[in-house]
């Protein structure tokens, strides 16, 4: 089922009460935060959020806030997101490890949650957020532990064009199919990327890491291609081999490894979207050219077999479909 817009305000409730809402609110999108309504007589709050595939889409205003999170809760694993942040109305003041931005409609600003950071906004702001895990950042070549804060501007070029995909993303999203709500997520991930990339604040454009990253590029470009092979790869990018085995060899797996696991999490992801499917179809669309293959690497990568997946999804699908008809 596509996933609807969820609202949440904190119109109508106590002073005391309003923090709490919020910073639980904050939560539950990133993380644990402390919220300070600055003197204000209430913090009057709202967010409309949705999701596209595993990506989260706000759409926020505020009043008169400060937010942080501080040392104590530095932990990585506790805010594992980065965080691409449109500033649409209002002024904020962002500061993290030393570096202050201050934000105006137009400007992005993307960040590491992770991170202690503070923003203070001594007015009413509205701002559209994309909260990306960085799992899904690092298989596209971002490998840094923490990636330094970005100031962008979303006025023109490929900022703009990011912004305006967020927002007709976030209008469309309870449109999407699952499967469709996937390939948005990924074109969205490439879009968000190409300012930071342009920005040179997260990616080495030169050598090695670019050729890497050109190369993750290919392979999800034709990942549908069962021909597809380090040859076809190697010619596309102009270099060797040789040198293309030796990228992937320095992150821990071979080509052909990036290949299958990404062949397979994507036939994961659509068994599961898509009960209807039989497995062989799903396996087939995606470059497999053997049922029992991909059953058996399958198994091997997730510890399950792909039919307890199928047979699942199904389960569910006649349990919602019966309750709907009920």
């Amino acid at each position: 089922m596509p996933d609807t817009v969820r609202s949440l305000t904190t119109s109508g409730l106590t002073p005391k009460k309003q923090v709490q809402c919020w910073t639980d609110a904050l939560t539950d999108l990133c993380g644990r935060f402390d919220v300070d309504p600055m003197d204000a007589s209430s913090l009057e709050a709202r967010v409309n959020y949705t999701t596209v595939s595993r990506l989260k889409l706000c759409q926020i205003e505020v009043s008169q806030h400060r937010i942080a999170h501080v040392n104590a809760r530095s932990k990585l694993s506790d805010h594992p997101y980065i965080k691409i942040l449109f500033q649409t109305h209002g002024i904020s003041y962002f500061e993290q490890d030393g570096r202050h931005f201050e934000l105006v409609p137009g400007d992005c600003l993307a960040y590491d949650v992770s991170s202690p950071h503070t923003i203070i906004s001594p007015s009413l702001t509205r701002h559209e957020v994309v909260i990306v895990p960085k799992a899904l950042l690092q298989e596209r070549g971002f490998r840094s532990a923490r990636m330094p804060a970005c100031k962008l501007s979303a006025r023109s070029g490929t900022g703009r064009i990011a912004y305006d995909f967020v927002h007709a993303a976030f209008s469309e999203a309870s449109r999407l199919s699952p499967y469709n709500a996937m390939g948005v997520a990924d074109s969205l991930i490439d879009l968000l990327l190409l300012p930071l990339r342009e920005a040179e604040t997260t990616f080495n454009h030169g050598g090695a890491e670019a050729t890497y990253i050109r190369a993750q590029f290919f392979i999800r470009e034709h990942l549908r291609d069962p021909d597809l092979s380090i040859d076809q790869i190697s010619t596309a990018l102009g270099c060797t081999k040789r040198y293309l085995h030796m990228l992937f060899s320095e992150r821990g797996m071979t080509v052909s490894d990036y290949i299958w696991r990404a062949r397979l999490q994507h036939c994961r992801e659509e068994l599961e979207a898509q009960p209807g499917k039989t497995i062989t179809d799903v396996a087939f669309s995606w470059g497999f050219s053997s049922s029992s293959h991909f059953s058996r690497v399958f198994r091997k990568y997730f510890g399950i077999v792909p039919s307890a997946v199928h047979r699942q999804q199904q389960v569910g699908s006649a349990a919602e479909f019966s309750a709907t008809s009920d």
